[in-house]
């Protein structure tokens, strides 16, 4: 069996930051302990480094199948671990859509040809899939993904007897994407009647609104709480919305739950002038007010969980004029240095970050043996170096698009090494073309 010996590291886990050694052996962390030693071990001297559980990105969009020009599960995987994600939760809104059974599966075995990260994937529920999802069993994937606003790939799910329907007859975590349709469709008419189709980015968080976000949301929320769903509500991008959640519960007691994500973190609406579509995502990056009041819920677990939703589209799709520009960007590359700044800023620190984008996702999709470093448990592992400066360019872009919102931008910390199930697959630049990955399992009674 295969060992591996972490030596000297600076561990970040369950809320505590301490020097050790971690022993891999296998597929699994063997012991957390001092001066570890084994017979044969391989040994990464990885003093003054940071060791970390690998990250859970509850939301990406890797655009196979059908979609393969903007990326692969193959590509973007690639990326992910590259940037320390070492399991992903892709979403439904593929060609073909994931709204059978049949469709699931056909992923899950890409995912198993291809990918360079654990996966699972969502179930998308539909205006008339309810049969299917009844059907659906509770342990087959993460969870399903309702489309309460419209997005890239036309799912919305707008017939509120079904919406009802699907709340009632699902014992998964339902994530949904709360935009109101109405709003959003008569801000954009009154936009284009002024513009025509070249509206000004700009207004994009104006059309794609506070109000859009709030009305969604909270219809959600308030049919959650009258069925009794379990409801994670992705991508909050309004403090607004914020109030709507709860933190005087621990998260394994929540049935309704946040996500907030990278690019509302990081960018607001005063960023539109130089970076233009590239930061064109739905829901919109909207206020710097908004952007705060968004860390403010995250840090006093209002906000759950911490993802990237990253969306791949190819430069030349982006670079069109506003209604014909899609929304979304990749981040999976770079989303734990982005956040790293903002630990070295002493906006967040580790141990929270640590617990939002690694221990909380896998509690609350009940994922087994992930999501922390503990003996027993899965050996994905991250070490990252906080004292290696990078710039991001066209050059180190893992992503098939080619291109990032970050590209020009300087982090200080970059991940050196990555093990999916004890395998090291990213090592200083370099991508093990040894597979080792898994599809989720879940603890759910």
């Amino acid at each position: 069996m295969k060992k591996t010996i972490i030596k000297n590291a600076t561990i970040v886990n369950e809320f505590q930051i301490f020097e050790g050694d971690v022993l891999i052996e296998g597929e699994f962390i063997k012991k957390i302990g001092k001066n570890l030693s084994a017979e044969n071990a391989t040994i990464i001297d990885a003093e003054g480094k940071l060791l970390m559980p690998g990250i859970i990105d509850d939301q990406v969009h890797f655009r196979e199948p059908g979609l393969t020009h903007k990326g692969t599960i193959a590509t973007e995987s690639r990326a992910a671990i590259a940037g320390g994600v070492t399991t992903f939760v892709e979403q439904p809104n593929t060609n073909p859509q994931t709204v059978t059974i049949e469709k699931l599966e056909e992923k899950m075995e890409i995912g198993k040809q291809t990918s360079f990260a654990n996966y699972s994937f969502m179930f998308g529920g539909t205006n008339d899939n309810l049969e299917e999802l009844k059907r659906l069993d509770k342990n087959a994937c993460a969870g399903v993904k309702l489309f309460l606003g419209s997005s890239t790939g036309n799912m919305l799910v707008d017939n509120e007897e079904v919406i009802e329907k699907i709340f009632s007859n699902t014992e998964l975590v339902i994530s949904a994407h709360c935009e109101d349709e109405t709003t959003i469709k008569n801000n954009l008419e009154k936009y284009k009647a002024e513009f025509g189709d070249a509206i000004p980015i700009k207004y994009h968080p104006i059309i794609r609104s506070e109000e859009a976000c709030y009305l969604s949301s909270s219809r959600a929320i308030e049919l959650a709480k009258k069925t009794n769903a379990r409801l994670h509500v992705f991508h909050v991008s309004t403090a607004k919305e914020t109030n709507l959640f709860r933190n005087d519960i621990p998260l394994e007691e929540k049935r309704i739950t946040a996500e907030v994500c990278t690019h509302h973190l990081w960018f607001s609406d005063a960023d539109y002038d130089e970076k233009g579509t590239f930061i064109k995502w739905n829901p919109a990056v909207k206020t710097a007010a908004d952007r705060d009041g968004l860390w403010e819920a995250l840090l006093d677990d209002r906000i759950d969980v911490l993802a990237t939703d990253h969306a791949p589209h190819t430069l030349a799709e982006k670079q069109n004029i506003y209604t014909n520009a899609p929304s979304g960007g990749p981040l999976v590359q770079h989303t734990l240095s982005a956040l790293l700044e903002k630990v070295k800023e002493g906006k967040i620190s580790l141990e929270k970050l640590v617990q939002k984008m690694c221990h909380n996702p896998a509690i609350l999709f009940n994922i087994e043996k992930r999501g922390y470093i503990k003996e027993g448990y899965f050996a994905d592992l991250v070490l990252v170096d906080r004292n290696s400066s990078w710039t991001v360019t066209k050059n180190n872009i893992l992503y098939k698009c080619g291109w990032s919102p970050f590209e020009g931008t300087s982090f200080s910390a970059q991940v050196t090494h990555t093990f999916v199930n004890g395998n090291l697959a990213y090592q200083n630049g370099k991508i093990s073309e040894e597979r080792n990955v898994k599809r989720l399992t879940f603890n759910r009674d």
